[in-house]
């Protein structure tokens, strides 16, 4: 090294005489020297050794022309190019101060309002470049340079031009052009015909560590960075970090989109929309979301009695469902209006995240048998009410307060009744309130998802029951809280799904009309594997009751199993859209979207559910499940670990985490896992994929018979034609024949 120094320093004698190493990178190793024409200190970098016997000379000298051409205060110069004794150089200022590589190592995390004064000074130099038709190509913290508190961008089409000039013969460098922390998609993935978005992408992904402390994705090799970008959505900047604006969160979250076409379309745009909320000053929201459109926030209870609080609850739920009655009107399901309960939310950000261009919002108070009841009709856009009232009634009025309060809605935004009727909107479930509000209570509970919260919504539905015997709903309800009971290995699978088999039949002899109902039988005709009857009751739930997201979403998840994957889709969509807020929906949207084999949608989708619900374990299984079909299967290990913390009682998690070990060539774990899965009672099905994955197929296919031959209580082999993990077995006619008596096939 100190003869090819002397060898520089020589070379470069007449012109500019170098003082000491200042840093290396990839490409180039930089030079503190001193302009002898111009008697100024310079920054003279030096292409590897190596890639100058690659580019050649003349083809880089014309190729960094362009780059002389760029002129503005936040873009470092160039001064100067040049071949000598084999060394290919070029020569910018030196600026005193430091890069802001250096500025996050000492401080990890900048302010906001530092931030966002660096990024307009990228963004106006990104956006002068890729007006003359420059792309960066290696935007990073090292390359841009803090100048007496100013932004400056450095090496400004250097990637490009060493591209150019190397063609092909790169490759015999090992250099990558771009740094795998900041690399766009499209540039990770080889494309050549990149535009200024990529750039976007890549300072995205600085603003992201600025705010945060780390870029949006990290690892232990560039092949591991790079292929989450494919499968991983980064975390909201918000949610890591309080102080940052949601306008701001926002705006690196589109920086951040993997496909160029989701991004802003200029840096200028996007260092304007730092500054600005533009979803909201411009209206964006209500411009985006349907006229007639509407989300119900839960009532707030007014009242001494902190047990009031599921009446008030009540109130907002017979709303909804009264409003979806109408036939042009785009209601929230209650999951996603409730994520809003005890939250003091601007009404605006309400209707950004729920896609509504209305609100409903009031209050409860209860005092004996008396009732206030307070409402409120808010337009999103402004925030400006539209209508309210009070109403001083006696407890017996409830459900015509109910009716009164969603007819006067529907008169303000002009939406019709599906059919011509003279019967009340909000009829009541039941005519004893003590058993309405234990309903409300489990219902409450069942939609947390948790092992308490199913078990506690037993109890609370059972008292329901046994307060009015023929309240069909809280029959419906109960057998939901089974259902889920033994899909969560929380209960044995044979006695929940008999218990739910009984309840749900109850529900349906009280009221064939009830949408609830004929959902929780299809569930309870799937495990009989009565695929045609399950179709049946999903589709004449949608039909009693097209806003119930339940209904589609269990109706998505048949098809999803029968390979009819842009139906499935269709259906778990229409679910999202009524309850975009639900973490229980969001996940079934990625599982529809893995059985259709789209990874890295499916894994954008456990992005947003992780951030609805963080605890909940099925996100954490499917990234397991995920990280494995990419190949990351130290990432499977740990996704499946932390859902194995989360539900302990699972024992098809084990499958899950044997199968990572597996996939990953560490058999003798695997094995050990295996005997684990076993003796705990994980699926037969499951126990299959294992073996597969080890590759046993004729023990997998033991296995899948004895899956067939049991109870399919826990349903693994539902999803038998269309999951991934079984794929090797599809060639053997025995595949098939199973595929056939489990009704897979159409």
């Amino acid at each position: 090294m100190a003869e090819q120094l002397d060898r520089l320093k020589t070379a470069l004698a007449d012109r500019y005489a170098i003082q000491e190493e200042l840093g290396a990178g990839g490409m180039a190793t930089v030079y503190l020297a001193e302009d002898l024409k111009h008697h100024r200190k310079v920054a003279v970098k030096v292409l590897r050794p190596e890639l100058a016997a690659i580019l050649g000379a003349e083809r880089f000298l014309k190729e960094i022309e362009v780059t002389a051409n760029l002129q503005h205060p936040h873009i470092l110069a160039l001064y100067d190019s040049g071949e000598a004794d084999s060394f290919l150089y070029y020569v910018m200022p030196y600026v005193e101060g430091e890069s802001l590589r250096e500025k996050l190592n000492r401080e990890k995390q900048l302010g906001v309002d530092e931030t966002v004064k660096i990024a307009e000074g990228v963004a106006a130099a990104l956006d002068y470049a890729h007006r003359q038709g420059v792309i960066h190509r290696d935007i990073k913290p090292e390359n841009i340079l803090m100048h007496d508190g100013e932004a400056v961008v450095a090496d400004f089409g250097i990637s490009l031009a060493v591209k150019e000039a190397g063609g092909d013969r790169l490759t015999e460098t090992g250099l990558s052009l771009g740094t795998p922390q900041y690399m766009s998609p499209e540039q990770a993935s080889g494309e050549s015909a990149l535009d200024g978005r990529s750039d976007l992408y890549s300072f995205g992904c600085v603003l992201y560590e600025m705010l945060a402390g780390e870029p949006p994705f990290t690892g232990p090799t560039a092949q591991a960075i790079i292929a989450k970008r494919f499968v991983q959505t980064p975390a909201d900047v918000t949610a890591l970090r309080d102080g940052v604006p949601r306008h701001i969160g926002r705006a690196v979250h589109r920086a951040l989109a993997r496909a160029p076409i989701d991004r802003f379309e200029t840096c200028a745009e996007l260092a304007r929309a730092l500054v600005e909320d533009l979803s909201l000053s411009h209206g964006r929201a209500a411009i985006d979301a349907p006229e007639k459109s509407i989300a119900v926030l839960p009532f707030a209870n007014m009242s001494a009695d902190p047990d009031n609080e599921y009446f008030a609850d009540g109130i907002t739920e017979e709303i909804i469902n009264a409003l979806t009655q109408f036939q042009d009107l785009r209601v929230v399901a209650r999951t996603s209006a409730f994520a809003f309960k005890g939250k003091n939310e601007d009404l605006r950000t309400v209707g950004e995240k729920l896609n509504v261009s209305k609100v409903l919002e009031g209050s409860v108070r209860k005092a004996g048998n008396r009732l206030r009841i307070t409402a409120q009709l808010v337009n999103t856009a402004d925030g400006y009410y539209l209508w309210s009232e009070r109403y001083d009634r006696e407890m017996d009025d409830v459900f015509a307060i109910q009716d009164d309060i969603a007819t006067t809605i529907a008169d303000r935004l002009k939406v019709t009744l599906a059919g011509e009727t003279d019967e009340p909107l909000v009829k009541p479930p039941t005519e004893n309130l003590q058993a309405y509000q234990l309903y409300l209570k489990g219902r409450y509970l069942w939609n947390k998802r948790t092992k308490d919260g199913l078990e506690q919504a037993v109890e609370y539905l059972r008292q329901a029951i046994e307060r009015d015997p023929a309240y069909a709903l809280a029959y419906a309800g109960l057998a939901d809280a089974y259902l889920l009971l033994g899909s969560y290995a929380y209960m044995p699978g044979v006695e929940a799904l008999s218990r739910a088999k009984a309840s749900a039949e109850r529900a349906l002899e009280l009221d064939e009309t009830l949408a609830e109902a004929h959902t929780s039988r299809g569930q309870v005709l799937r495990a009989g594997r009565d695929r045609q009857g399950e179709k049946e009751e999903y589709r004449r739930a949608i039909e009693l009751n097209p806003s119930y997201a339940t209904a589609h979403q269990w109706y998505a998840t048949l098809l999803a199993a029968l390979g009819r994957s842009e139906e499935a889709l269709r259906e778990i969509r229409r679910a999202e859209e009524l309850d975009p807020l639900s973490h229980a929906v969001s996940v079934t949207v990625a599982v529809v979207l893995f059985l259709g084999r789209e990874y890295d949608a499916a894994m954008e989708q456990l992005g947003k559910t992780l951030e609805l619900e963080p605890d909940f374990y099925s996100v954490h299984r499917m990234f397991g499940v995920l990280y494995v079909e990419a190949g990351l299967y130290e990432e499977a290990i740990g996704a499946v670990q932390r859902a194995i913390e989360l539900n302990p009682e699972d024992p098809d998690l084990l499958v899950d985490l044997g199968c990572a070990y597996a996939r990953s060539g560490q058999r003798e774990k695997a094995s050990v896992i295996l005997e684990q899965a076993k003796q705990r009672g994980a699926d037969a099905g499951w126990i299959a994929a294992l073996y597969t994955a080890l590759g046993d197929l004729d023990r997998a296919f033991e296995w899948l018979e004895r899956g067939f031959q049991e109870s399919e209580s826990r349903q693994s082999l539902f999803y038998l034609k269309v999951f991934p993990w079984y794929d090797p077995l599809g060639s053997d006619p025995r595949f098939e024949n199973l595929l056939l008596r489990m009704n897979l096939l159409e």
